[in-house]
């Protein structure tokens, strides 16, 4: 396979897996106790892209709650939506210009094809 179209490939993978992380997070924001995902991506030995896909373990807020006629206090989630959403704006920006990429290899691939003929 040609390195600039593998490379771009296992980019679109990592960053379809980053933007899936971002959605579990803020699909679970209203889960109690949720802790959130971060996934950081690496580059590889060969021009590939890796994701590293880890808990984040700080606490969420704590919540004053009624339970059995008494007021306890739990812990929410640990997602925030003013974190999330830019990092999925960027991840699909990221998308994006790796797409952009990949047809601008394929419009130069069949213009080549063509010469060839």
């Amino acid at each position: 396979m040609i390195p600039i179209i593998s490379s771009n490939l296992s980019a679109l993978r990592a960053f379809g897996k980053k933007m899936a992380v971002i959605a579990n997070n803020v699909a679970n924001i209203n889960s109690e106790g949720f802790k959130k995902s971060r996934a950081v991506l690496k580059e590889g030995p060969v021009n590939d892209v890796s994701v590293e896909i880890s808990k984040v373990k700080t606490p969420g807020p704590l919540v004053p709650v009624e339970e059995d006629g008494k007021t306890v206090l739990k812990e929410t989630s640990n997602v925030e939506l003013a974190q999330e959403i830019p990092q999925a704006s960027l991840t699909k920006r990221y998308y994006q210009a790796n797409l952009a990429v990949l047809d601008e290899e394929d419009e130069m691939l069949g213009t080549l094809l063509d010469i060839l003929e």
